[in-house]
């Protein structure tokens, strides 16, 4: 009798293993058609040829958009956009919050902290970066390490400080930041010896090398990135097709910009307020200018620890809740 009961238990337990098995299976299969459906519904789904705007800064990461738009291949792809150049993140933060923009240029911190306002975006690409560690003329300072108690200028609780600290830490020092919004408010503080260092992106970095200042870092260098394209959960709900169209003209500019001279389209960039030393950093750069790509995701937890210790987010972020890149996977 012990023994038949015992086979029954023994029956009843494999029933019972094998249905959580085909439940886990079927639960992981479902995901797996969701996420297949969602990418197939992106790269099906056409442009809808009404207006969309992106904000950008002056700097490197804008000019595959900008010359996708001058060089006709947004057209080409179907998709309207208008581009907004701004001079400062904040400004291009107030344009987000009032709903100006569909899209924009920004960083990993930036969209957890949109995140945490209530304003829903999602992250659908990285972007070409690279940002310089600069000291002042008469500092005397030749490495990073001669930042240690030193007065540096950046926009705090951006990407800038983010690569600022990453620096220090390997270093172990710390320093005393100085905002100064503006680029130039930037520039000219650190070529009077106003400040000891600053942190800039290119070209305008390279120009302040060729006036005395002196390089310490490379964030590109380094490994360091979080910069990000984000486009408003409305955009990627009702437009999947124009972000997927958005994507395709981005890498035509990409193509294009690696087969031709700097110089033969230097004089659009001047129209989105870069420097005339624009057409020399992109000629002396040594790699390729990349695809949209992902965001790496252990850099994308760090960038997000960083953000909440810094309080400026309430809770850490997950990447599948503040990313989607389906509009740039083959």
């Amino acid at each position: 009798m012990k023994k038949r009961l015992r086979a029954l238990l023994l029956l009843v337990f494999l029933f019972l293993l094998t249905a959580c098995g085909n439940g886990n299976e079927n639960e992981a299969a479902d995901k797996t058609e969701t996420k297949q459906d969602e990418t197939i519904e992106a790269e099906a789904a056409e442009p809808s040829g009404e207006e969309m705007t992106i904000g950008v800064l002056p700097a490197e990461s804008a000019i595959p958009i900008i010359l996708a738009k001058e060089k006709g291949f947004f057209e080409e792809e179907g998709v309207n956009v208008s581009i907004k150049t701004f001079s400062s993140p904040n400004d291009r933060n107030v344009a987000v919050q009032a709903k100006e923009l569909d899209a924009t240029i920004g960083d990993v911190m930036t969209e957890a902290t949109f995140k945490d306002n209530g304003i829903n975006m999602k992250i659908t690409s990285d972007i070409s970066e690279d940002f310089k560690i600069l000291s002042s003329p008469d500092s005397g300072i030749t490495e990073m390490s001669g930042l240690s108690d030193k007065k540096v200028s950046l926009v705090p609780n951006f990407i800038l400080e983010y690569i600022m600290d990453e620096f220090a830490n390997k270093d172990s020092f710390d320093y005393e930041v100085v905002e100064i919004p503006s680029f130039s408010g930037r520039a000219e503080a650190l070529l009077s010896n106003q400040i000891d260092g600053v942190v800039f992106t290119e070209p305008q970095a390279g120009m302040l090398v060729k006036q005395g200042a002196h390089l310490l870092g490379s964030s590109k260098e380094a490994g360091i990135k979080g910069g990000t394209l984000q486009f408003t959960d409305e955009m990627i709900d009702s437009k999947p097709g124009d972000i997927k169209a958005f994507y395709s003209a981005y890498n035509k500019a990409v193509d294009y910009m690696n087969e031709t001279e700097a110089a033969e389209y230097s004089d659009i960039l001047s129209k989105y307020q870069f420097p005339e030393q624009m057409s020399a950093y992109l000629s002396s750069m040594k790699d390729d200018f990349a695809y949209a790509g992902k965001i790496d995701k252990e850099q994308f937890d760090n960038i997000i620890k960083w953000t909440k210790e810094k309080g400026q987010i309430k809770k850490e972020y997950s990447y599948e809740e503040l990313t989607d890149f389906r509009f740039i996977e083959e």
